[in-house]
């Protein structure tokens, strides 16, 4: 073992899914603002941490920020009736643009490259994924299903295959020995190349997450484990499944000889704003569980249990309780190897404004305080007490534009803000510290707030956010364009591991 012997070359190397990558608002877009990068950037000398971009047409499949910061700016704070047809046909050129670019319809995608990044993240990749996908068989799920573009869909819908692709062999060479590996084959390469002193693992997600973007139970079975994402059909692994791929995950970490390796717990699927709680009795002030969980962007008042999918109270428990023994899985297995674990669950639950009754369990640092207090746009998340106004309800504004509630989770109700990036990555740094990891700097708090523009300089037209919802719903709209699916609907489609119908 490299460490052993001397220092390890490679001083961070992740292997992960959407939430290493840096996934927000629909798409992956600033990888240089995810948690791992936040991280390394603590490191004094700042080691290489090498990763790919994907900042043009504002990312991969979308950027829903830039799409309704693009709207404001054409149309000003809302959009009225008879500027409805103009704005639907501004996204759709929008949409249309990010599809041919992402299909290497306007230039050449590949990067010459041939090392690996030590960033091995795909968003959308459960745990078998981290060995089963590679860059040759993403190809072929490509080329033998062929993207159209349609007003029925505007979304580049192998947008995660391309983005594997990306990631695993850069150059995107048929060469046979770069286009099979592997996250755990270019992490292999990594390790043979001077060592891997710190080792994150953040995969297990995906495991669970297509019960709510697909609002549907469907357990795995003994026989489809390890399918292809593009072949699944199921939504959730039964525990004892779990297991046996996160043992499987872990023989597999522990030939990769890391001094050091980091695993988080599972947030329960039940807390990002991804789906809506709605009561019976179209109540929200309930405590706990809600009757019915639906789509975000279905008002309470306007979900109808025989029209619109949903998942029940007893399954939104049941989810959880299920997370629950992947959890104690994670924990076990972390304890046999030697691994720290991450208390990203306990972090997250702590923040849950709507399954606490309001009231928050947090730990936030005072230095995202201090940044907060430093910009006026965003002073007001900062109560005379020094208690940051942040949970994880979907976001809202107030009639001036500014944010009074969420800024946690983005716009796709899923995945971080900037700002939730950075509370990630400050539970890391806690963890790894702990481990005996030698940071010289804590988290650039000023960085962190300056760039999340979601948070400190919203889209003026979230002001209006039931009507924005509603629009990119595709609601009305289907008077004037024959739209089969909306935006929101196919973003779910696209995140989703599980197999589309």
């Amino acid at each position: 073992m490299f460490w052993n012997k001397k220092e390890a070359k490679h001083k961070l190397v992740v292997i992960g899914d959407s939430l290493s990558q840096g996934f927000n608002n629909g798409g992956i877009y600033r990888t240089d603002v995810n948690f791992p990068s936040f991280l390394h950037r603590c490191i004094e000398p700042t080691p290489d941490f090498d990763q790919p971009s994907f900042t043009a047409q504002a990312g991969i499949p979308l950027n829903l920020e830039v799409l309704v910061r693009g709207m404001s700016e054409e149309f000003g704070d809302e959009i009225t009736w008879n500027e409805y047809l103009p704005a639907a046909t501004h996204m759709l050129k929008t949409l249309k643009r990010i599809k041919k670019y992402w299909e290497g319809g306007l230039k050449d995608l590949a990067v010459e490259r041939s090392s690996p990044y030590h960033n091995q993240s795909v968003w959308g990749f459960n745990i078998s994924d981290s060995w089963v996908v590679n860059e040759q068989n993403s190809r072929h799920h490509i080329q033998t299903n062929p993207e159209r573009f349609t007003v029925f869909d505007m979304l580049p819908e192998h947008a995660k295959f391309t983005t594997a692709r990306l990631v695993l062999n850069p150059a995107l060479k048929k060469d046979n020995e770069l286009q099979t590996r592997s996250q755990f084959d270019n992490a292999k390469v990594l390790a043979d190349d001077g060592g891997i002193e710190n080792l994150i693992v953040c995969l297990g997600h995906n495991n669970m997450i297509a019960a709510i973007t697909d609002l549907k139970m469907i357990w795995t079975e003994d026989d489809n484990l390890e399918v292809f994402p593009g072949k699944r059909t199921h939504t959730v692994y039964r525990p004892e499944h779990f297991e046996i791929q996160y043992r499987k995950l872990a023989e597999k970490v522990s030939k990769l000889n890391a001094k050091r390796v980091f695993v988080p717990t599972l947030p329960y699927v039940t807390i990002p704003p991804v789906c809506r709680g709605v009561n019976s009795d179209l109540s929200s002030k309930r405590l706990g569980y809600f009757d019915y969980y639906t789509r975000f962007w279905i008002w309470d008042e306007d979900f109808d249990p025989e029209k619109h999918p949903h998942l029940t109270k007893d399954q939104a428990i049941q989810l959880d309780l299920t997370m629950d023994e992947y959890n104690k899985i994670i924990r076990e297995v972390a304890d046999e190897y030697g691994w720290s674990v991450v208390p990203m669950a306990k972090n997250v639950a702590g923040l849950a404004r709507r399954r606490l009754g309001g009231e928050l369990v947090r730990d936030l640092p005072k230095g995202l305080a201090d940044a907060l207090l430093k910009q006026e746009s965003t002073a007001h998340l900062v109560d005379e007490d020094g208690d940051i106004k942040l949970s994880t309800d979907f976001i809202r504004l107030d009639k001036n534009g500014q944010l009074y509630k969420g800024g946690i989770f983005s716009l796709d109700g899923l995945h971080p803000t900037t700002i939730g990036y950075g509370l990630m990555a400050n539970v890391y740094l806690k963890t790894m510290a702990k481990a005996g990891v030698k940071f010289q700097h804590s988290i650039d708090w000023d960085e962190v707030v300056r760039e999340d523009t979601l948070v400190s300089n919203p889209p003026k037209l979230l002001a209006e956010l039931r009507y924005v919802l509603r629009f990119l719903a595709m609601g009305n709209q289907e008077k004037f364009l024959n739209f089969s699916k909306n935006i929101l609907g196919q973003a779910m489609d696209l995140v989703s591991p599980r197999q589309k119908e």
